[in-house]
């Protein structure tokens, strides 16, 4: 795995999915694993693919949110029961979570694009900036906390 990336580059790359095909989830996920080569197969992007329009369209979490966990919890988080590395793997996701819900005051996707159509381009624009901000608050995170 890569301990440093270019941020904007990565950026680039998941919009570009983003507006050609991948949903939110789906395009944190092929960024970050592209830019920090974490290795994984496409599989990972397939498990993000339940995430989008709030949990498959519940309405509920913001699919760019659960990316951006999911890839925290990639770096940080624990494959062993009890293992207690799975503190610093929350307190970063909390970090994360904050960060997101200060900038946009939500997590929730109902509540991010209330009154916008599902279709419209305003809708597609809203979630292009969360993508941005969540490839640049948990790339921020990975570089400043992967150690040698």
């Amino acid at each position: 795995m890569k301990k440093e990336i270019d941020v904007q580059s990565c950026v680039k790359d998941a919009l570009e999915v983003f507006y050609n095909g991948y949903a939110c989830s789906e395009s944190v996920i092929y960024a970050m694993n592209k830019h920090f080569a974490f290795g994984l197969s496409t599989d990972a992007i397939a498990m993000s693919s339940g995430f989008p329009w709030g949990l498959g369209g519940g309405g509920c979490l913001c699919g760019a949110v659960a990316g951006g966990a999911m890839c925290l919890g990639f770096v940080f988080g624990r494959r062993i029961p009890n293992d207690p590395c799975v503190n610093a793997c929350f307190a970063l996701t909390e970090e994360f979570h904050d960060a997101f819900k200060e900038r946009f005051k939500a997590t929730c996707c109902r509540v991010l694009i209330h009154g916008m159509d599902r279709d419209a381009p305003e809708r597609k624009d809203l979630c292009a900036k969360q993508v941005a901000f969540v490839i640049e608050k948990v790339s921020e995170i990975i570089m400043r906390e992967v150690k040698d």
